[in-house]
């Protein structure tokens, strides 16, 4: 079993609600035959739920209700699968390349139940035209320019890309202020979620399109 203090314990109830045993088993994937089979390194196991968990699921505050989410280089299921337990109203596929990890990831959905995921192995670029969603999602994938590049189109022209960053954040926006407006972004916002329940809060490129 995974530790966890008592602020992260009061944060993922307050996040996960009823929901809280499946984000809990979640976590005892990740910490053991993710860990195996090197989605995360044995580092990351302490950490958890501060730094990856909760960090990903305070993102579905910005999402509307009933949305059909792709997060893009799903790898461990971050932010995707923390957002599908958090909100089963989300209509999610996760994008994957790598086959083990579309195993992993096709074993984690089916042990929890969770009947809102779809996964598909391929790299963004190749499932434009079999994917279609009002929400794009992405967490360490590449920096914002490229990233626009290969979430956008997933929108069709109209919808928002979510994309958690760090401290560079505004940086990465000025930098790839061009590409996005080129991609039909018409609004690009750095936000801070989780404010409220996290001790260090996300923060989360906002690119609207259309």
């Amino acid at each position: 079993m995974v530790e966890t203090t008592p602020a992260e314990l009061d944060a993922a109830r307050k996040i996960f609600g009823d929901r809280l045993d499946l984000a809990q088993r979640y976590v005892e994937h990740l910490a053991t035959s993710g860990m195996e089979r090197g989605l995360l390194g044995p580092r990351e196991v302490p950490r958890l739920w501060s730094r990856h968990v909760l960090n990903c699921a305070v993102v579905a505050e910005l999402i509307p209700a009933n949305a059909t989410v792709a997060d893009v280089g799903s790898g461990a299921g971050l932010p995707g699968l923390c957002l599908a337990i958090a909100r089963p109203d989300l209509s999610m596929t996760l994008i994957e390349p790598l086959e083990r990890r579309v195993i992993w990831l096709n074993e984690v959905v089916t042990d929890l139940g969770l009947d809102n995921v779809r996964v598909i192995r391929g790299r963004a670029e190749q499932v434009v035209d079999e994917v279609n969603v009002d929400v794009a999602t992405a967490r360490a994938v590449s920096a914002l320019g490229g990233l626009a590049g290969l979430t956008v189109p997933l929108l069709h022209g109209k919808g928002q890309v979510l994309a958690i960053k760090g401290r560079s954040a505004e940086e990465e926006v000025q930098k790839a202020a061009k590409a996005i407006r080129k991609l039909g972004g018409r609004d690009t916002a750095v936000l801070t979620v989780g404010a409220d329940v996290l001790e260090e809060p996300t923060t989360v490129v906002r690119i609207t399109v259309g």
